[in-house]
């Protein structure tokens, strides 16, 4: 486990410190199971309303319908959704500043917005500012974990680190690794990146709620060598995680076939170094075959799925079916600054449409499942995040079921509560979240104006 207890709550200046004894009386909703991908009647969806949440610690130690004795402070926020904050399994903090930038397919789009905002992240007063926003600006729309690229440049990495201690946030993150295919300012070299990276691991890894990802962009910006290195890291260090990007778009799959002529796929390149393993986070994964999964599966690594962002930039259609089918694992990711809104709701609006055009329809709960618990296990954390479980960090926001007239009509009218769960999604209004907790402590996001 990454996350000791002594250590876990690393104090926030602007939030103040937990009460020991919390409970909190809402609608509360979390996942014992993954749900059918597409039966809205379906087991592992555990739905307790009007009951009260109580927190001990910053730690979940249970659920009750009646009120708790004297002891406990009391927030009573009857008639809203409490849900465990969203996981999302990737973003780039160093994109904010091209959120929705116009017109271009994945290998334009970096040349074009990507890179250019990444080479101001050597600068560390920007870096510090951008990892502020950007932490901020995850809370704001409920996200409370997340996994980040943020540059090539280690003071970015250090920004980002320092931003989510500051706030208790559960964090997977590292530098870049990028040394070719790419412009000169944000090109590293092998000593120099593996250098930064021991001594981010060394002052970071396991830090509060901060773990290490190694973090090659995608196989075309490393060379054997990095790539080489990047695998040497992981094999010493067995609790860090591999983050990357795979199959995303066809002529990126195109390129690395020519780069990489000797391997099978472009999932066997990163399987050659000793990247592929089950704390390994691929994003994408559009165009993986089906030997792909069967590796993705039997290795324990992830996809996480982008639909916004794939919708944007017009990548493909993620077959979710295909990878569940396999064994593989799938939580759901912003994608920012590619994906156009940190909001996991609207992402997961996308996923819907994502599959839908895809010809399947997936349900509500399995798309909360996919960026609550499902994330969280995905991940190796599912003691600590994701769910109400007992012993579980109290990570979680308080949402509104509506917050305007047409809204609220909606919820009058629904049939059930998977209808109401569904529109609710669909609504995806920011003004609907009332409260945010990190390991118990009420976040100071209200007034944001989120991203």
């Amino acid at each position: 486990m990454l996350t000791p207890a002594s250590d876990l709550q690393a104090p926030s200046a602007a939030s103040g410190a937990a009460p020991r004894r919390l409970a909190l009386r809402g609608d509360l909703l979390d996942y014992t199971a993954a749900p059918v991908l597409d039966a809205p009647d379906t087991d592992g969806v555990r739905w307790r309303p009007d009951h009260w949440l109580l927190i001990e610690d910053g730690r979940i130690v249970g659920a009750q319908a009646e009120a708790p004795p004297e002891g406990w402070e009391r927030v009573d926020h009857r008639g809203c959704l409490v849900l465990p904050g969203f996981v999302d399994t990737h973003v780039h903090s160093a994109q904010l500043d091209v959120v929705g930038a116009w017109g271009t397919q994945l290998l334009d789009w970096l040349a074009t917005h990507t890179f250019p905002a990444e080479q101001r992240m050597a600068d560390p007063a920007h870096a510090r500012a951008t990892a502020e926003l950007f932490t901020d600006a995850l809370l704001a729309h409920g996200t409370t974990a997340a996994c980040v690229f943020p540059s090539v440049h280690a003071v970015s990495a250090q920004a980002l680190f320092e931003a989510a201690h500051a706030r208790g946030m559960r964090l997977v993150g590292g530098k870049i690794l990028m040394d070719r295919h790419a412009p000169p300012a944000l090109c590293d070299d092998v000593e120099g990146a593996e250098r930064d990276c021991r001594a981010l691991i060394e002052r970071w890894h396991g830090r509060g709620r901060i773990a290490y990802a190694v973090t090659p962009r995608f196989a075309p910006t490393s060379t054997d060598a990095q790539l080489a290195m990047a695998g040497r890291l992981l094999a010493e260090h067995p609790g860090l995680y591999l983050q990357t990007h795979v199959a995303e778009n066809i002529d990126e799959v195109r390129w690395v076939r020519e780069l990489f002529p000797a391997a099978r796929s472009y999932l066997d390149v990163y399987e050659r170094f000793g990247l592929l393993g089950p704390r390994a986070i691929l994003a994408h994964g559009i165009w993986l075959d089906a030997e792909d999964r069967a590796r993705m599966a039997a290795a324990g690594a992830q996809v996480a799925f982008c639909p916004s962002s794939n919708l944007f930039l017009g990548s493909g259609l993620f077959d979710w079916a295909a990878a569940q089918q396999a064994g593989v694992a799938v939580s759901i990711a912003s994608d920012v600054g590619g994906g156009t809104s940190l909001s996991m709701r609207r992402t997961l609006l996308d996923a819907y449409k994502v599959q839908a055009c895809a010809g399947r329809r997936v349900t509500a709960h399995a798309l909360l499942h996919a960026a609550t618990r499902g994330a969280a296990q995905a991940l190796g954390l599912g003691h600590e995040i994701g769910s109400f479980e007992p012993g579980a960090t109290a990570d979680l926001c308080v949402w509104r079921w509506a917050s305007t007239p047409a809204a609220h009509r909606r919820q009058q009218v629904a049939r059930d509560l998977h209808d109401r769960l569904f529109a609710w999604i669909t609504s995806g209004d920011e003004r609907d979240l009332v409260e945010i907790r990190v390991a118990g402590r009420r976040m100071p996001a209200a007034g944001y104006a989120p991203v």
